[in-house]
């Protein structure tokens, strides 16, 4: 086993626009190349989307990397490789549809309170689409002292779908 370089993190991508799979697939290609390590990533899972846009259902993954880099910069790493797969934050819809989308779900056990960065995620608890595939590939991890599967119990996972 090799020694551990980095901090753990958990990241969620959604896409619903385009080929979702392919853009979510070239989403962690870039991250890794760029230095992450994924340890672990989720089934696909088709989710209704959110919001009063109408749009279409989203691709989520949840994935588990190992991170060289402090928090900020994995923000910044991860808003960068939304720009390069066509991702236009400042002119989007809140709540719209999107080609790519990457959350950080979780660093470590570090807690991050800034106006452009919250860990972890501030919503994360109350989102059957994130906690059905963190909960996956992390069964027991917990957020501020609660079992994430805890959480998920209580939340309705209607139209969540796994894809195969």
């Amino acid at each position: 086993m090799r020694p551990s370089r980095g901090t753990t993190a958990y990241l969620c991508l959604g896409s619903n626009v385009g080929g979702r799979a392919a853009t979510m697939g070239l989403a962690l290609g870039t991250l890794a190349r760029a230095g992450l390590t994924i340890r672990a990533r989720s089934s696909l899972y088709e989710t209704p989307p959110w919001g009063p846009i109408p749009q279409g259902p989203y691709l989520n993954q949840v994935v588990e990397v190992e991170s060289p880099v402090p928090p900020r910069s994995l923000l910044f790493l991860a808003l960068l490789v939304e720009r390069m797969l066509g991702r236009d934050r400042p002119h989007e819809v809140r709540f719209g549809p999107r080609r790519i989308d990457i959350d950080i779900l979780l660093f470590g056990s570090e807690k991050v309170d800034a106006q452009d960065l919250e860990i972890p995620h501030p919503r994360l608890m109350e989102r059957a689409f994130a906690l059905v595939p963190l909960t996956e590939i992390a069964p027991e991890i917990e957020v501020g002292g609660v079992r994430a599967k805890d959480a998920l119990a209580g939340l309705d996972r209607s139209g969540i779908l796994k894809v195969t």
